[in-house]
């Protein structure tokens, strides 16, 4: 999600719809974040604290691309190596990842060091072209996992295009995969309401799939929008928060259910000189190794005057309302998956909080702790940084 850039573009101003919000039968449960920098989800039973962070140097130069705009990441099971993607719109160079060994254990993150990257290519063999083609080929890479049974194959997300008129192309989100080079090997078909259409439904325009995640002893693939579906209502604001649609499905691409994310109010008021508007969503969700229905979602908001908010929760879609069958949402009485706030990067003590969309889980230490690596977007921006964040989580 390029918040950096929306702040420079020029594009209309956010009008809050007023429809009715959806009816939710069980809110949300965030936590009130206790002193230090460790913080309790006491239901569900996660927590987690800081152990040490790494900023990139800016537009890192890097076998002849320019490293940056970083929105996913995942650790490679075979061999400890990170696999980064980068949301890059073949603009400074063509639609890739990066390779990288992240020296990281209880003590902290030590380095930060690349060892490859590739283009992602098209079924044809070509790598994609940048957006201003205007073709309806460019893509919005957000999220890559590794494919847990093998180690051979990088799935991955991008989220498409709603266009602002009608002269310019729908591109449709997608999730692919390919193999360890970036070349095509295949595409999970995709939910219907995940479809970009010519009228008010489907995803919102740069609010679709930015979230995906292998759980379920690997046998399930779940994406999450990043935002309320056009038909479920409005997004997040000061005084309510929004639902956003959690998929599950087989590898094959059969959807086994379909349940609601309770996304948080907007934390604060913007300033009132900025003509760009709040900007929240879901940037990644990350399935419980031990767990088929236990993820950690995060959530990502932005507010002119207050930055960025950084909040990672613990959610189970135990006891949520089956929702796939229904067109909207708006009206209808629906209990969310259940959550628990795992950490607010505003309460661990980091140098800056950015703009954090990626996280994987990283190697188990020797107190039991998983590690949690996060990475934030710079957009290639100089007011910004990619920074690989290191949580200790302790799951019970």
């Amino acid at each position: 999600m390029k918040l950096s850039l929306i702040r420079r573009a020029s594009v209309a101003a956010l009008v809050l719809a007023a429809t009715v919000a959806p009816a939710v039968a069980a809110q949300s449960s965030d936590t009130t974040p206790r002193s230090g920098t460790a913080v309790k989800a006491a239901a569900i039973g996660a927590k987690a604290r800081l152990l040490g962070e790494k900023i990139v140097p800016y537009k890192l130069a890097f076998q002849d691309t320019t490293v940056g705009g970083l929105s996913g990441i995942d650790r490679n099971p075979c061999t400890g190596e990170y696999v980064m993607i980068s949301d890059d719109r073949s603009v400074l160079q063509p639609a890739r990842f990066y390779t990288a060994r992240i020296d990281v254990d209880g003590a902290g993150v030590h380095s930060v060091d690349f060892t490859g990257t590739h283009p992602f290519r098209q079924p044809d063999g070509s790598v994609y072209p940048p957006v201003s083609a205007g073709d309806g080929k460019a893509v919005d890479p957000e999220e890559v996992r590794v494919d847990p049974r093998s180690c051979r194959r990088y799935w991955w997300a991008q989220e498409g295009d709603r266009p602002r008129s009608a002269s310019e192309p729908v591109i449709q989100p997608s999730i692919q995969f390919a193999n360890r080079s970036g070349a095509y090997r295949g595409q999970l078909p995709l939910p219907a309401n995940y479809e970009i259409t010519t009228g008010d439904l489907g995803p919102r325009r740069n609010k679709s799939i930015e979230a995906i995640t292998f759980g379920d002893k690997d046998r399930v693939l779940t994406s999450a929008v990043e935002g309320p579906l056009l038909q479920d209502g409005p997004e997040p604001t000061l005084e309510h928060g929004a639902l956003v649609r959690v998929t599950r499905q087989s590898r094959e691409g059969a959807v086994l259910g379909q349940v609601a994310y309770p996304l948080e109010k907007i934390f604060a008021a913007s300033d009132p000189s900025s003509p760009w508007p709040p900007d929240t969503g879901v940037p990644s969700i990350l399935a419980f190794p031990d767990d088929p229905s236990r993820y950690l979602v995060l959530e990502r908001t932005w507010v002119a005057g207050s930055g960025y908010k950084i909040r990672v929760y613990d959610a189970t879609t135990r006891g949520a309302t089956e929702v796939g069958g229904m067109d909207s949402l708006v009206g209808q009485r629906v209990v969310p998956m259940r959550k628990k706030l795992v950490a607010d990067f505003h309460d661990l003590g980091l140098s800056t909080v950015d703009n954090t969309e990626g996280m994987t889980w990283g190697p188990i230490l020797p107190n039991g702790e998983r590690t949690l690596i996060l990475v934030s977007d710079d957009n290639f921006a100089d007011d910004a940084v990619t920074q690989i964040v290191a949580l200790g989580v302790r799951v019970r």
